[in-house]
């Protein structure tokens, strides 16, 4: 319920504040595990990424936001769950799979923090790793601002696609870098391709 309202809220805020446009809904999935990738510019990715659509979204917050004291039960009801940045973080690591694993939808920024640039960083193999061993599919997708109060920001999603993982083949850190970089690549694709239109 705190869900549905908080989408229609936020549905309502970038409709008015920022003339959102939302591009390519249709390719993600009606039901099963999926990983969405987006990139990242804003404070405001999260919601905007959660508001684009229909299913609803968990997402890996950067354990600070946990501290403040009214944000914290406000964004835990909202799907949100810890991960401490710049560590390896099993307790989350363990979240976002059972999340996999129970058919949902999970949002991970592979850069891991914000562009300040715009520019699109170097992803962290965490969004590939857990892709992989979930067999998940990823949705890439592009958002493209800058955010300017009634200036327009797109949100684009890519086709789905599953990361390639030969039989017999041992998760190491060469393989998780390429699928990394294939995830990157495809959300490349997306900013290029929005940025001519």
């Amino acid at each position: 319920m705190l869900y549905r309202l908080g989408r229609v809220l936020f549905r309502l805020f970038f409709s008015v504040c920022y003339r959102w446009e939302v591009e390519g809904k249709e390719h993600i999935p009606d039901q099963g595990p999926v990983v969405v990738c987006p990139n990242h510019i804003h404070n405001l990715d999260p919601p905007l990424v959660g508001a684009a659509m229909d299913r609803k979204v968990y997402f890996m917050a950067k354990e600070e936001l946990f501290r403040i004291p009214i944000l914290a039960p406000l964004i835990r009801h909202l799907g949100a769950f810890p991960v401490r940045r710049g560590a390896s973080d099993r307790i989350a690591f363990k979240r976002a799979m059972e999340i996999l694993r129970e058919g949902k939808v999970l949002a991970i920024f592979p850069e891991g923090t914000r562009s300040r640039s715009g520019r699109l960083g170097k992803a962290h193999p965490g969004a590939a790793l857990i892709a992989i061993k979930e067999k998940a599919d990823v949705v890439p997708a592009a958002i493209i601002g800058p955010y300017r109060l009634f200036g327009k920001v797109r949100i684009v999603f890519g086709p789905p696609f599953r990361l390639d993982f030969p039989p017999n083949c041992k998760i190491n850190s060469e393989l998780l870098r390429k699928q990394s970089s294939r995830i990157m690549e495809k959300i490349e694709g997306l900013l290029q391709d929005g940025r001519k239109r």
